[in-house]
């Protein structure tokens, strides 16, 4: 039975790969590496410090991981400025719907919290949420099952009656290991990400609401 959904941030909720992945670019070209935008998508999915621990060594490039992060987040704070937080169409509205329909939800993010509550203060839903939490409060990042198990006991759910919404493969790769349904949303506007451990692929938040996924999950867990 279908208790509780826990959502992802980046790319489920809200409109911010892109500020990862050009800011990624520029620091990796101004360092002497230019790279495909194709090379950041191992990394979607997880935290700074790992994607930053695996350039710096794979480039050998000179400054700290944490100065790194920090220079990215300084870039991405640029590119908010100037565009804004953008929703992913129809995320928050499916937020509310299932939040209306009295369902407990939950955040499971790489992001950082600050990053996260910000995020989800901009998009009129942080009221929506009984539970938010980071990679960054778990031992193991995405594509470790931490946050999603860590997020179902605070909620106080089984984990095998919850569903993840996920984008990424690391993501969809926690959910599965978590033992919970995971649904895997393509967007349509974005890059065609391995989804292959998700229960269900949907394009679209249109037609969603706490029944159609409550029936994903009966029917995922049925067989």
């Amino acid at each position: 039975m279908l208790k509780a959904i826990i959502f992802d941030m980046d790319g489920v909720l809200a409109d911010s790969e892109y500020t990862y992945l050009e800011s990624k670019s520029t620091i990796l070209e101004e360092a002497g590496h230019p790279v495909e935008e194709s090379y950041h998508y191992q990394f979607m999915g997880t935290t700074g410090e790992h994607m930053w621990r695996i350039m710096k060594e794979q480039f050998s490039l000179p400054l700290s991981v944490e100065e790194y992060i920090e220079k990215m987040n300084r870039y991405r704070s640029k590119m908010v400025e100037r565009d804004g937080i953008r929703p992913i169409e129809g995320a928050p509205e499916l937020v509310k719907r299932l939040h209306d329909a009295g369902l407990p939800l939950g955040v499971a993010s790489s992001s950082t919290l600050k990053e996260i509550k910000v995020i989800l203060q901009s998009l009129g839903i942080e009221d929506c949420f009984q539970a938010v939490m980071s990679t960054e409060e778990v031992p193991n990042s995405k594509p470790a099952p931490d946050v999603y198990l860590e997020v179902a006991r605070r909620l106080c759910v089984d984990p095998v009656d919850c569903l993840g919404i996920e984008d990424t493969k690391n993501g969809s790769t926690a959910v599965h290991r978590a033992g919970m349904v995971c649904v895997g949303f393509q967007n349509p506007a974005f890059p065609k990400q391995d989804l292959q451990l998700a229960d269900r692929i949907v394009s679209s938040f249109d037609d969603l609401d706490a029944e159609a996924l409550a029936q994903i999950h009966q029917e995922v867990r049925e067989g």
